[in-house]
């Protein structure tokens, strides 16, 4: 779990709790919300196979005015028909009730197995139960009550001002964004112009959540979402950004190197290209190429195979291979240098080194403009087959 400050934001409770989503009888279920109004910025999936959860939230958080999000972990309620749409309905419905609030003052949010109804039994039974106000903070139960597959909670806090922002976060599989990634929720005490919010939220989700890359694979969930209730006062809305970019990024690290059966986190570094679309359009070739990731995973100083994912960018005809340089951490291992078999030796033990660590940086440098941008993925294991290959049994 990453920390950045151990505080949590005034004005927000969580409620967690089992109801059979799983068999091993943990917390499946859980209710993030602001005790009071809120704005809310959110992004989601654009896969055309989105589950009801999307469409329904989609929907609420179109006038930017949530209080909230109810999450359901390992059953994604995705090719369910209609039977899952009306299940979607009643559970945020019920959630709603319980707490003595409007449909669209929530948000829901689905993740897991797809092609499974809801134990709808369970779960109305428990909500139920369930009676506000609920008690305040709570966010690392909310952290863990939202996982899959991970192996730990994700995180992240920082202050700005007089204000907390904090974020939580699930994923370590099927993870290849298009416009959102995963199930990331934050909360801010802090005051906002809800439009500037909102361009805020986009800006730092493209640079971070839009930039982290698993396994090519985009899930038909995806939700990040930003509820700030405003009981800290007004910020400084640059200040905000950074501190929104520390949390997202600190997160985004945590579930690169979470990645199904990941052992090493990969950060490729592109600079010098063309526009940002270029950069990050080459990182993510790289990043998501089978080779790299299998040879990052054996420490394999191959680095003949980052040319090759940057070569096969065939569209991107101003790559020149004369003016590219690529490195592994601070050591240069292309363009050739003459270094005979000697020198050739040396630097793949150079470039074994650099991947020892946990975290392998690739620098790429495509000398045409000043286009930057760097993502984030990780090694593939046979630990990733093995755990997909099991995955719904």
């Amino acid at each position: 779990m990453t920390e950045i400050a151990a505080d949590e934001p005034r004005g927000f409770a969580v409620h967690t709790a089992p109801v059979g989503l799983g068999d091993d009888g943990r917390d499946d279920f859980t209710v993030l919300l602001s005790t009071g109004p809120a704005v809310v910025s959110a992004v989601f999936t654009r896969s055309r196979f989105a589950g009801p959860s999307v469409t329904l939230s989609r929907a609420a958080a179109a006038d930017r005015s949530a209080r909230g999000v109810v999450v359901l972990a390992r059953n994604a309620n995705v090719a369910t028909g209609a039977q899952g749409e009306a299940n979607a309905r009643e559970v945020r419905a019920a959630t709603a009730r319980a707490l003595g609030l409007a449909e669209d003052d929530l948000l829901i949010a689905s993740t897991g197995v797809i092609g499974r109804q809801y134990p709808m039994a369970g779960i109305l039974d428990h909500i139920g139960t369930v009676t506000g106000p609920l008690p305040e903070g709570g966010f690392d139960r909310a952290a863990r009550a939202i996982m899959t597959t991970d192996t730990r909670p994700k995180t992240a806090r920082a202050r700005v001002g007089d204000a907390v922002v904090i974020g939580i976060a699930k994923g370590v599989g099927m993870i290849e964004p298009d416009m959102a990634t995963l199930l990331t929720f934050f909360a801010t005490d802090a005051l906002l112009d809800p439009e500037e919010q909102d361009r805020i939220f986009r800006r730092v989700m493209d640079r971070t959540f839009n930039a982290v890359s698993i396994d090519t694979d985009t899930s038909t969930s995806d939700t990040a979402a930003l509820f700030a209730n405003g009981l800290a006062g007004a910020v400084d809305p640059a200040a905000f950004e950074q501190a929104l970019h520390e949390v997202a990024l600190a997160l985004v690290k945590d579930i690169a190197s979470d990645g199904e059966g990941a052992g090493k986190l990969i950060e490729v570094q592109v600079s010098g290209a063309r526009d940002t679309a270029q950069a990050k359009r080459i990182g993510k070739s790289v990043v998501n190429s089978p080779l790299v990731k299998t040879a990052v995973h054996g420490g394999d100083p191959n680095w003949g195979r980052v040319a090759m994912a940057i070569g096969k960018c065939a569209d991107d005809t101003d790559i020149d291979q004369e003016k590219v340089t690529i490195r592994f951490g601070d050591v240069e291992v292309y363009p050739p240098s003459g270094r005979g078999a000697e020198g050739e030796g040396e630097l793949r033990a150079a470039v074994a080194k650099q991947m020892q660590g946990s975290e392998v940086v690739i620098g790429i440098d495509l000398g045409i403009a000043g286009g930057a941008f760097t993502v984030y993925g990780c090694d593939l294991t046979e630990g990733y087959v093995r755990l997909n290959a099991d995955y719904s049994t």
